[in-house]
């Protein structure tokens, strides 16, 4: 039963119409988005510095990638917060295993 209440507070699930997209494991899955938008706001500052006519928008595309990755550990902490609390709000269990990943 615990593995059962793991689960869903791990699943985020967002319904479109019809259809239903499950987000499962939802701080790996922020953790890759961050990581993402990380490498896309480097790589286009990267670009934007070739030109002098966009030399300051390079330079705030380096900023928010900065800012991103200040991000980082405020999602491992989140997750290790949130992992903490025990379920239903009382009696122990919900830490975190030595096994889990660190995102």
């Amino acid at each position: 039963m615990a593995q059962d209440t793991e689960t869903r507070n791990a699943e985020l699930t967002l319904h479109l119409g019809k259809d239903e997209l499950v987000i499962r494991r939802r701080y790996e899955a922020l953790s890759i988005v961050n990581d993402i938008l990380i490498g896309l706001w480097f790589t286009v500052g990267s670009i934007l510095f070739f030109f002098e006519s966009t030399t300051t928008t390079g330079t705030w595309f380096f900023v928010i990638g900065s800012v991103e990755l200040l991000i980082r550990p405020m999602i491992r902490m989140t997750r290790i917060i949130h992992l903490g609390r025990p379920p239903g709000g009382v009696g122990g269990g919900g830490t975190p295993r030595e096994s889990d990943q660190d995102f």
